[in-house]
């Protein structure tokens, strides 16, 4: 992996991390649908706003039907899961469910798509989990019917991101037919078309919901304002090039990241501790990375 490459993939983990740290912040004044449908308009319009200001005018033709449907399994789905989540886990919680991807990727990736699965990378990937384990025994949970449907939203969203990283690479990676601009801001319009009616059904089924909206604090819109431009709109583009450049398999070990970066944002910002266990979860976390990443032999 290239050092341009390298730094993308750090900003990347940093701003998915931070996603989580947003959520749990948004979802108790505003629910979780509003807040995923809040985090699909910030990123959708932060992203027109940039491709405008580019002078960038996309001709998708027979792609924007693949493209909006892409959205809605890299993002829509996945938007909703994680709010969802965010109502019951704690922010490192859903970031190191969320670390699981590349091994559900390789599952995928196997049985959907003839990836080849070489022992190094079975290697990475088992010592990616065996962090995040480590991580998760920081602060254990009580299991709960609540908790584990928090986990089992997490599990959906991790399916949904290894099914995309495959078919962002096809519609948008360096040989593909779609510039990589028209895929990250297409994809996110058509997370946003699906989590719409999603809202009205919640406005429908929940009335007072508009008056919670109205006198929800301006914290909580401003962290759904940082989760859509930052953590959605900027890092999607970040996590698009990457898959371009480096290919699916290589771009999903951020998820291994993000829960470190989740750690560090929660002691920083919401005064979390540190443990030993933190530590010993994110040097093995760092040697999964540096078995995938490192140089093939010549």
């Amino acid at each position: 992996m290239s050092l341009a490459s390298l730094i993308r993939l750090l900003a990347l983990a940093a701003l998915w991390g931070g996603s989580f740290l947003f959520m749990r912040v948004a979802v108790p004044h505003l629910g979780a649908i509003p807040t995923a449908v809040g985090r699909g308009l910030f990123s959708t319009l932060g992203l027109g706003a940039a491709l405008a200001i580019m002078g960038y005018r996309p001709r998708l033709g027979r792609y924007l039907w693949p493209l909006l449907a892409l959205g809605v399994i890299n993002s829509g789905i996945p938007f909703l899961m994680y709010a969802l989540a965010a109502q019951v886990l704690p922010s490192g919680y859903s970031a190191i469910f969320n670390a699981t991807t590349p091994l559900v990727a390789t599952v995928v990736g196997a049985l959907v798509f003839a990836e080849g699965i070489t022992p190094a990378r079975v290697v990475a990937v088992l010592l990616g989990i065996c962090g995040v384990a480590v991580l998760a025994q920081a602060g254990p949970l009580e299991i709960s019917t609540s908790v584990l449907g928090g986990m089992a939203a997490c599990f959906v969203a991790t399916v949904c991101y290894a099914f995309s990283s495959f078919l962002t690479l096809k519609l948008a990676g360096a040989n593909a037919p779609v510039d990589m601009r028209a895929a990250v801001f297409i994809s996110q319009l058509g997370a946003l078309l699906v989590l719409l009616p999603a809202l009205l059904l919640h406005f429908v089924w929940h009335p007072q919901a508009v008056v919670e909206l109205q006198a929800a604090p301006l914290l909580a819109w401003g962290n759904v304002a940082l989760l859509g431009l930052f953590s959605t709109a900027l890092a999607y583009v970040l996590y698009f090039r990457l898959i371009a450049d480096e290919g699916p398999q290589k771009a999903l070990t951020v998820t291994f990241i993000v829960p470190v970066f989740a750690v560090l944002w929660g002691w920083a910002l919401l005064d979390e501790s540190l443990t030993v266990a933190h530590a010993i979860g994110g040097g093995l976390i760092a040697l999964s990375l540096w078995v995938v990443l490192r140089p093939k032999a010549r």
